[in-house]
């Protein structure tokens, strides 16, 4: 996750008239565009799954421009300057398991649920399982949310010299009108025009980058190439470093996670017309993700480049996620300058509206249909509203708690917490999914061991500051548990993969200790294969 605390030593300048009338038109266009769909939305469906008449190419849209979000703009080109392209290789395991499970995964969910991915979890191990799954997807999207705010708005807010409260706010206000009134056919299309802008965006910076150093592109990858700025090593079998294997492991998870758990994901192919278009949306979205990945690490690269041919002095002292923003601020023509900062805002649109719209799709059909199976469509439809109108005022709430007290020290916790409570979902999906002997029994007592090893983790590897040391002035930091050789050590991503593990292998063995009771089988690849050997 980048910072931009220090944003305004960054930028050193703020944005043309010119620049500033072409970031709030595009802002205005959006929301235009997206209230047009707002008289359609009469409906449960029509409001969550856009009455499944979205044309396959523009749910791949969507599906990429939600996976390429604004921090992802500015995140992937500070790695890449500061380091090589190791951040790409969780993006390229991406394709590689989804050529393995989407064929599958796709008809299961559009068959098995109605609306909610985790009611699939509670079809295989009771509501519990349904209440754990949607609960983490909360926490983890709604921290999401409100870091992707945040860091938005701090890095409009000094580009364009607005206050940040006011950006967080208007921002703030015209993603929740525009999910609001529009529901997810109005998401889907703006996500569309988003991913365009994301796309144009980042072509426009790694020509100038490419072109603009003396020498152009032979000279910039001349530099790329002697001081190794092209790589995803280093390749060691280490788990405490960022490694290539660190990332390629973890990677695996992080395709399953998104693809086969994640609301925001799976709810997409419930807007497409047949299995056929959802599989092809999925296909699209990944395969053009890929590229676009790999284009913002190209441009930390050609950034690393670019500043070494041409000496710039302000740059010393900058942090590498800080190298960018100055460049869009300090280098970058007028006009083009309006057009980046629309896209960085296209990434964070993509986002929250995405977010919003499954807070919604979320609570109402995990809780208040459960809870009260007897209300009508409208009712439905309406409490969705309200959860969007009350999650929107919530993130902007937050974000603002973020710009008051600054992020990192905030986020660090939250992310702590949630990494604790919402631990070992892809594990909870795999065991129902590929072991028919699994029972929920078994399954609780592999969550009560993730949660456990989990907090122990987190609690043993989290360093916060506690203070400066007067000699130095340096930071002081610690765990807020110390088990001294104890301490978990591995590199933070690994920690998602053991919990994924503890999950399902331990609810596995777990489950040998209850009777075997019969499961339905439509719900297991092993059902799924045989009922597709008989259509056949």
């Amino acid at each position: 996750m980048f910072t931009l605390l220090d944003t305004a030593a960054a930028t050193g300048s703020s944005l043309h008239w010119i620049d500033i009338a072409l970031v709030v038109t595009s802002v205005v266009l959006v929301m235009l565009f997206g209230l047009k769909f707002a008289h359609k939305q009469d409906s449960t469906d029509s409001y969550f799954a856009a009455g499944g008449s979205i044309p396959s190419w523009a749910i791949g849209m969507s599906i990429f421009a939600t996976l390429i979000s604004s921090v992802t703009f500015l995140s992937y080109p500070g790695a890449a300057y500061g380091g090589n392209w190791i951040l790409l290789v969780q993006g390229l395991m991406v394709p590689l398991v989804l050529l393995g499970m989407i064929w599958f995964i796709v008809p299961l969910f559009r068959r098995t649920i109605r609306l909610s991915t985790y009611e699939y979890f509670e079809r295989r191990f009771g509501f519990g399982a349904r209440l754990y799954g949607s609960l983490a997807f909360l926490l983890i999207h709604f921290s999401k949310l409100g870091t992707v705010f945040y860091l938005v708005a701090l890095a409009v807010s000094e580009f364009m010299a607005w206050d940040i409260y006011w950006v967080i706010v208007v921002i703030g206000i015209a993603v929740t009108i525009i999910t609001l009134l529009g529901g997810m056919e109005a998401v889907i299309w703006m996500d569309v025009i988003q991913g365009f802008i994301l796309i144009v965006g980042g072509l426009i910076c790694a020509g100038i980058l490419l072109f603009a150093p003396e020498g152009g592109p032979s000279a910039v990858m001349e530099v790329a190439l002697e001081d190794n700025k092209i790589g995803v090593g280093p390749f060691d079998w280490d788990f405490v470093q960022l490694t290539f294997w660190v990332m390629a492991i973890n990677g695996v998870f992080y395709a399953i996670q998104k693809y086969g758990t994640d609301q925001t994901i799976v709810q997409r192919y419930l807007t497409a017309k047949d299995d056929r278009a959802a599989k092809k949306a999925a296909y699209i979205g990944v395969l053009a993700s890929v590229p676009i990945w790999t284009l913002f690490m190209f441009i930390g690269t050609c950034l690393y480049a670019y500043y070494k041919i041409e000496i710039d002095p302000a740059i010393v002292g900058l942090k590498a996620d800080e190298v960018f923003p100055h460049f869009i601020a300090n280098e970058l023509p007028i006009g083009v300058k309006g057009l980046i900062v629309s896209a960085l805002l296209a990434g964070a649109i993509s986002s929250l509206d995405s977010d919003l719209n499954c807070f919604a799709a979320i609570g109402v059909q995990d809780y208040y249909v459960r809870f009260k199976p007897q209300s009508t469509d409208r009712q439905r439809l309406n409490l969705g509203r309200w959860i969007v109108a009350i999650s929107g005022v919530a993130s902007i709430v937050i974000a603002a708690i973020y710009a008051y007290w600054g992020g990192e020290g905030i986020l660090g916790v939250l992310f702590g917490l949630y990494a604790i409570f919402s631990s070992g979902i892809v594990g909870l999906f795999l065991l129902g999914l590929l072991v028919p002997r699994a029972n929920k029994q078994g399954l609780w007592v592999g969550l009560i061991v993730c949660i456990l090893f989990t907090a122990y983790a987190v609690l043993t590897s989290t360093k916060f500051t506690v203070g400066v040391d007067p000699e130095t002035g340096d930071p002081i930091k610690q765990t807020l548990l110390n088990l001294g050789e104890w301490n978990f050590t591995h590199h933070k991503y690994m920690l998602g993969v053991y919990s994924h593990l503890i999950v399902f292998f331990v609810g596995w063995l777990a489950s040998y200790f209850w009777p075997k009771k019969q499961v339905d089988e439509s719900l297991t690849i092993r059902g799924y294969m045989k009922a597709r050997k008989m259509e056949k």
